[in-house]
């Protein structure tokens, strides 16, 4: 009935998560609200953590995709779980240190780090940083000799795979601002200029293909030509590399006609071309790392918004404006992504209209999704968007000075503010 396993609808026909009314969630805590939900969370991590011990022996690491979404408390459940951690930015690394995860297990990417987030990566014993390109790997190499330090890094390549997914989320092939390019023999030229460093350990190698993925092929596809990397890395240079990134990007599930493969089955026959490949090159099996986000976080979230007007146009559209938008999903005005909607307090009813749910910023393409199913929602409905764990509070923003939702997390009938909701002098609070 719902795109996601942790929905549901109690005896008053109120939407719940987790067990929780969602209607008292809005009640108690306002709207806009993120809720996260702990225990889909965990499932999620944990069924990428049995299958990366099943199916490679153990010798692998989930790293959970902070971009997605990342708060102290996310960041704790993570460590909690035993799985390590990809980061972008110093804001995330902070984060990480702030919460007290493990840095050893933590990966830090970003195609433009500053002298300052290599410098803090560094010092805080980040355990792989992924390196990007030629100058960062001069700038990290002089910061590494001054502070008497070898990171251990991993070049980010570019493996020329098309992931068939949307333009703006496709970083794996040759025009990419992502990484080193094998076509064209860069990425071998920088492996040979890492290995004569003197102040950082190549440890290993890294792709990312693109992102809400549902073929399995594509994956195969990039675990072949990066052991055939490495494969030559040896041959040519004598040189062992021992680690693998093979990234994220496994699509979910937003509306009910997508069919997503089972995190299990990715892994499952990835490994299988792993060691396939390793046999037939006569190279070591590498260590495992993989980066799932999305598929961790969206299905476990919501968002809760309160239905302000209703706008008919005969026979163009319907609006059902909420007092969210754009600065809390700003995913449809990037990339038209659709979600599923449910009116919270009549989700027992029959989704009986399309309607176009818009936000309440100052722009026209302030919009949550078109031609949406929904009940009947009238002033004062509540509205809640599926999916949304992931790369909504992440990519929330302050446009029109408004100020960003609080995140609230269920466990096992409790909930409780992981986020608070930010104030209006929280907007003013850096102006002078």
């Amino acid at each position: 009935m719902f795109v996601s396993e942790n929905l549901s609808v109690n005896e008053n026909g109120h939407l719940t998560i987790g067990g929780i009314d969602t209607v008292s969630l809005a009640e108690r805590y306002g709207t806009p609200l993120y809720v996260m939900d702990e225990q889909l969370i965990r499932k999620n991590l944990r069924r990428f953590h049995e299958s990366m011990q099943k199916y490679y022996d153990g010798k692998g690491l989930v790293c959970y995709a902070s971009k997605a979404f990342s708060c102290l408390e996310m960041c704790r459940i993570v460590a909690s779980e035993g799985d390590g951690l990809d980061a972008v930015s110093i804001g995330e690394l902070y984060t990480a240190v702030k919460a007290g995860f493990p840095m050893e297990k933590v990966g830090f990417h970003g195609n433009n780090k500053t002298d300052e987030e290599l410098r803090f990566a560094v010092e805080n014993g980040v355990g792989h940083i992924i390196v990007d390109n030629i100058s960062e790997l001069h700038r990290l190499e002089a910061i590494a000799k001054e502070t008497g330090t070898k990171p251990h890094i991993m070049f980010r390549i570019k493996p020329g795979i098309d992931a068939h997914t949307h333009d703006f989320v496709k970083t794996g092939q040759i025009d990419s601002k992502f990484g080193f390019a094998l076509e064209t023999g860069e990425a071998f030229e920088a492996v040979k200029e890492a290995v004569s460093c003197e102040n950082v350990n190549l440890a290993g190698l890294h792709c990312h293909i693109g992102s809400q993925i549902f073929d399995i092929a594509p994956f195969e596809e990039a675990a072949r030509v990066m052991l055939g990397l490495i494969a030559k890395i040896k041959n040519e240079l004598n040189y062992e590399i021992k680690e693998l990134n093979l990234g994220g990007g496994f699509g979910i599930k937003y509306l009910n006609e997508h069919d997503p493969v089972p995190f299990e089955n990715y892994l499952e026959r990835v490994s299988k071309v792993v060691k396939s490949e390793c046999a037939e090159l006569g190279i070591a099996h590498p260590f495992i790392l993989i980066e799932p986000g999305r598929s961790i976080a969206a299905p476990a979230g919501i968002t809760l918004y309160t239905v302000g007007a209703r706008k008919e146009i005969p026979n163009i559209r319907t609006y059902v404006s909420v007092d969210g938008g754009m600065c809390d999903n700003p995913r449809y005005a990037l990339y038209k992504s659709e979600y599923e909607a449910i009116v919270a307090n009549k989700a027992d009813e029959e989704r009986s209209e399309k309607v176009t749910i818009a936000g309440k910023c100052c722009e026209s393409g302030d919009l949550i999704g078109e031609n949406m199913p929904l009940q009947h929602a009238e002033s004062g409905d509540i509205i809640a968007v599926c999916a949304t764990g992931a790369y909504n509070y992440s990519m929330s923003s302050n446009y029109n000075r408004i100020p960003k939702p609080a995140v609230v997390f269920v466990n096992e009938g409790e909930s409780r503010i992981a986020v608070k909701r930010e104030t209006l002098d929280d907007i003013i609070r850096n102006d002078m």
